[in-house]
């Protein structure tokens, strides 16, 4: 088969923003198909779609990186061959759940714990070999470009949201930094379970597609008083979801209401600079570290998105062949939702 290898991370006196950049470490190159290990099946790729994870090991910001690498955690396909029980068809359109060997535990992941796409070969390539038990039927009413916008993101927000943040109905929301895929999922994922969301971010157009898929508004974080005019807006919050960290992280505790929860599933701008403990402790507030999710919650997100009938945001598809394209895009921040690639 054919498939993108990452044969190093970009260095560090180059720009990662330049595509042809990226063309240096990744290359389109043949990789031998090893033999079909028992309990795996392998899927023909019709779309993958692109996570900061991805940006993370290419710019070798991630541990334990091994090269080459075969990238991509999400991936929507056919099956064309099975070694071992499998209850589903040959040729059915499949679902990938990219967590792998999460464990018995539903609290937290094993110590053997891998996410598709290093070290296991991953989803930017034609053919990719995954545990027959991670495959799941595509929800009926998506497009296979849909549908590969699910897993890693949707997953990390569904365990964010509703096992570690319990989110219910009718409480409030505030997704910081809206337009990553992660926070997006959020944002659909506590609208369809009606709940008020709010969100910010440093782009107005960015506010205002987060309204079209439901929030009831948001702030530009970029002006000075953006906490103060949250809170006149819309009040103190149930539940904050982050990925940002950094240096808004102590004004979430000014926003959190009493008994409030603070989930946190990543740090793009680092650690915070201090925690306020006194507050934290006397308005019992709740914080909480997320990653990923087990297999029930990613059938229990597949469950909720075919009851909901929700559509994931796809702002931008490209062709497979468009990779180092769509890592630069994925760079400039510029994007809302996921980008997804189109293999044929």
């Amino acid at each position: 088969m054919n498939a993108w290898r990452l044969h190093g991370s970009i260095p560090h006196t180059l720009l990662p923003g330049e595509e042809n950049v990226w063309e240096t470490v990744l290359k389109w190159e043949s990789v031998e198909l090893p033999p079909l290990p028992l309990g795996y099946a392998r899927i023909r790729l019709h779309a993958s779609a692109l996570n900061r994870r991805d940006l993370w090991i290419g710019l070798g910001l991630y541990p334990n990186i091994k090269y080459p690498a075969i990238l991509g955690s999400d991936g929507c396909g056919t099956v064309v061959e099975v070694q071992g029980r499998w209850e589903g068809k040959m040729g059915e359109r499949v679902l990938i759940n990219p967590s792998l060997n999460w464990g018995s535990d539903e609290r937290v992941q094993s110590a053997n714990y891998e996410i598709l796409g290093m070290p296991t070969p991953g989803t930017f390539a034609e053919y990719v070999d995954v545990p027959i038990q991670n495959l799941h039927p595509v929800p009926s009413h998506l497009s296979d470009e849909e549908a590969a916008a699910i897993p890693l993101a949707g997953l990390t927000a569904y365990r964010a949201t509703f096992v570690q943040g319990r989110l219910e109905a009718s409480q409030r929301v505030l997704v910081p930094g809206i337009g990553g895929g992660v926070a997006v999922w959020v944002l659909q994922l506590a609208v369809a379970a009606g709940a008020e969301v709010w969100v910010t971010s440093s782009s107005l157009n960015k506010i205002e597609k987060a309204q079209q898929l439901g929030a009831k508004g948001g702030v530009l974080y970029t002006q000075p008083d953006w906490a103060e005019a949250l809170a006149r807006l819309a009040g103190s919050f149930d539940l904050i979801v982050d990925g940002v960290g950094g240096q808004f992280f102590p004004v979430y505790q000014n926003l959190i209401a009493p008994g409030g929860r603070i989930v946190v599933y990543g740090a793009t701008q680092g650690n915070p600079p201090s925690i306020d403990l006194r507050r934290l402790f006397w308005k019992q507030i709740h914080l909480i570290g997320s990653t990923m999710g087990s297999p029930a919650n990613f059938s229990a997100l597949l469950q909720f998105i075919e009851e909901k009938q929700i559509r994931p945001f796809v702002e931008t598809v490209l062709p497979l062949s468009a990779l180092p394209a769509a890592l630069t895009l994925l760079w400039s921040g510029n994007q809302m939702g996921k980008v997804v690639l189109q293999h044929f």
